[in-house]
């Protein structure tokens, strides 16, 4: 059922599994993570109000197709889901602005705490379902990271 047929079935599936990057079978959550360097790539010389915007909106766009998609595989939350990572780990670009390193860094420590989910991630991701219980953990996964790596640079 998980093919490129029911990715192209309709734009909820498309926009849900990251343009095709949720297909993969190993770790869609990483692949999905990095389809979001491109959109911060064209979007990050236009004004930090317009990018908080763009992610605004791709968060809204994620709650609705992801609800589509995993009520449609009936699923809670399908690791093929990826708009949740891609929205989450833009937010945290978008935030930071950061030079390669950086980006590298907040790659490792989204990707840490959006598979250990600590609390409070995992408590959202218990109290909330649907296509915003999906998105939402993401989402503190990515304040978590944005915390961490701040206080990192503070220290060093």
């Amino acid at each position: 059922m998980l093919n490129k047929n029911f990715l192209l079935k309709n734009i909820h599936h498309m926009l849900a599994l990251g343009f095709g990057s949720g297909l993969n079978k190993k770790a869609p959550g990483t692949l999905g993570t990095l389809v979001a360097i491109p959109f911060f790539l064209i979007i990050n010389k236009i004004g930090i109000l317009f990018q908080l915007l763009f992610v605004v909106v791709i968060f809204i766009l994620g709650i609705w197709s992801s609800n589509v998609t995993s009520k449609s595989l009936k699923q809670k939350d399908p690791s093929c889901i990826v708009i949740d990572e891609i929205a989450a780990f833009l937010l945290l670009l978008v935030l930071i602005n950061p030079n390669f390193y950086q980006l590298i860094y907040l790659f490792i420590l989204f990707r840490i705490f959006d598979i250990w989910k600590p609390y409070p991630i995992s408590w959202l991701e218990e109290k909330y379902s649907g296509g915003f219980g999906i998105m939402i953990d993401d989402i503190a996964a990515a304040l978590m990271a944005l915390i961490i790596y701040l206080i990192s640079d503070y220290v060093l």
